[in-house]
Formats: structure tokens, C-alpha cells, sequence
């Protein structure tokens, strides 16, 4: 992977050490998130698995570079590396949460047209199903509006909106990240082939386990759903848990 991760601009190896054989699995953060979040994930995962996670433009080491209003475009910048990650995993899987649920959704279809290994299982996290209508205003909002709303979904801190350098760059990339996923719409026949694995927080107030329950339309393999305690960010406080559900699903699904 060496050659890979030193020219790379999308993917982030989070991982320290994985054995030879690790089933690889890459992460696509939520809207105004980063590949780091998924560093957690990363270790409770363990060596049995190698982790990457997506870095969208115009956040850290990609700060000074253009940000990107839609799906498609995140989902056409990502892919020209994954493509290239492909052939030398032992196989792979994507997990998306929220707003990456959908990114990671397009593009397991676009990687299942390909003619290399199709992703072996995708988890779709905290997100409506793809043709789901959700909120269409929040990119609108004031600068006001838009703090009040991340401090009152969790997952930002108040002390990072609190300083004004800060809150610029913050309300910047989560506006347009917003604008990306509330003029995004999959259509209603959009579907994958793999398994589709729906989790979220039970108490999460932008996802019900009726909204989970609406992705098994968008695949033509097997659907699970399932959910953790907490909110929107529930991921935060049930990594291992969900390290768990992943090496039990993708286990599952590679010995099918």
C-alpha cells in the first residue's frame, strides 16, 4: 500500500498494523466530518482489519483546497483511488455515516459496474435510505441557525464554535457539505448488489428505525438492520460495538 498512500489525496490509512490477510474497509464521514473520525473505529477494529477513511477537500491537510457542493462530485473525486486501493485488498466493504452513507452508497454502485471485486458488504449509517426526502433548508440557514442546529445535533464542540477562526472554517465545510446532501436524491430503482447492513442510535432525531428499514429497497442482496444506544453521533460511545457488527457481517458475508 506504500505507493498508494504517498500520492493519495482522498483516503487516509487509519490503521497502525493488519495482518496480511485484513479485510479492508473504507470509511466515509458525515457532513463537516473528516477521515480522522473514524480513528476509534479504527482501533476497536484491530489488526484483523484495514481501515481508511475518506478526506473530503477543504478540511485539514486538505483545507486550502476548493470545496465540493454535491454527492456526485465527492463520489467522482474518491473513486479514481479506490479503484486503485481495490485490487490489492483481500477483499473490502464500505461504511458510510450520515451524509457519507450516500457517498459510500453511489459509489459501491459505481464500483460494482466496474469489471474489478465488488465490495463485500456496505454499511450505511445514520442516513435516511436513498430516495428518502429529508431536510432540504439547513445549508440556508444563518450562521446563527447553522451553529445552533451542530450544537443542538451533537458532535461539534461548543469551545470550536466559540472561536471565531474556528467557526468560520467550521460553518464553511458543514454548509457546504449540507448542500451537497440536501440536493442529493437517489432515485427509487437505485440499487446495490452486496448486502446492505443499516445501523444507527436509537434515539438519533434525523434517522428512525423506520427510515433504516426503507434501505432494503436499494439492494438486491440481504438487509440488516440494527441500532446502538445514543443519538446521531452514537458511533462515539459503541465502537467496539459496532467494530463487532462489521467483523460479524463482513465475516458472514465473505464465508456465503
Amino acid at each position: 500500500m506504500r505507493g498508494l498512500m504517498e500520492n493519495a489525496r482522498w483516503l487516509r490509512k487509519l490503521s497502525a498494523d493488519s495482518e496480511p490477510d485484513a479485510h479492508t474497509l473504507i470509511c466515509f464521514p458525515h457532513a463537516g466530518g473528516s477521515a480522522i473520525s473514524y480513528g476509534p473505529l479504527a482501533r476497536a477494529l484491530g489488526p484483523r482489519f484495514q481501515v481508511f477513511g475518506v478526506q473530503y477537500p477543504g478540511r485539514q491537510d486538505r483545507r486550502h483546497e476548493p470545496l465540493l457542493g454535491s454527492v456526485a462530485e465527492l463520489v467522482a473525486g474518491v473513486l479514481p483511488e479506490i479503484r486503485e486501493l481495490v485490487p490489492r485488498t483481500a477483499g473490502y466493504s464500505l461504511f458510510g455515516h450520515s451524509m457519507g452513507a450516500a457517498v459510500a452508497f453511489e459509489t459501491c454502485r459505481l464500483l460494482e459496474r466496474d469489471e474489478t471485486t465488488a465490495p463485500a458488504t456496505l454499511f450505511a449509517s445514520g442516513r435516511i435510505a436513498p430516495a428518502q426526502p429529508g431536510s432540504n433548508a439547513v445549508h440556508l440557514y444563518s450562521d446563527q441557525e447553522l451553529s445552533r442546529h451542530l450544537l443542538d445535533f451533537g458532535g461539534t464542540p461548543a469551545a470550536l464554535l466559540a472561536d471565531p477562526d474556528f467557526r468560520s472554517l467550521i460553518l464553511s465545510v458543514t454548509r457546504s457539505d449540507y448542500r451537497a446532501i440536501e440536493t442529493y436524491r437517489g432515485a427509487p430503482d437505485a440499487t446495490v448488489e452486496c448486502p446492505v447492513v443499516a445501523l444507527a442510535g436509537d434515539s438519533d432525531p434525523a434517522t428512525s428505525l423506520a427510515d433504516l428499514s426503507r434501505w432494503q429497497t436499494h439492494t438486491t442482496g440481504t438487509f440488516t438492520q440494527t441500532s446502538f444506544p445514543g443519538g446521531h453521533f452514537y458511533i462515539d460511545a459503541n465502537s467496539h460495538g459496532v467494530a463487532e457488527l462489521i467483523h460479524d457481517r463482513t465475516t458472514r458475508t465473505l464465508s456465503s
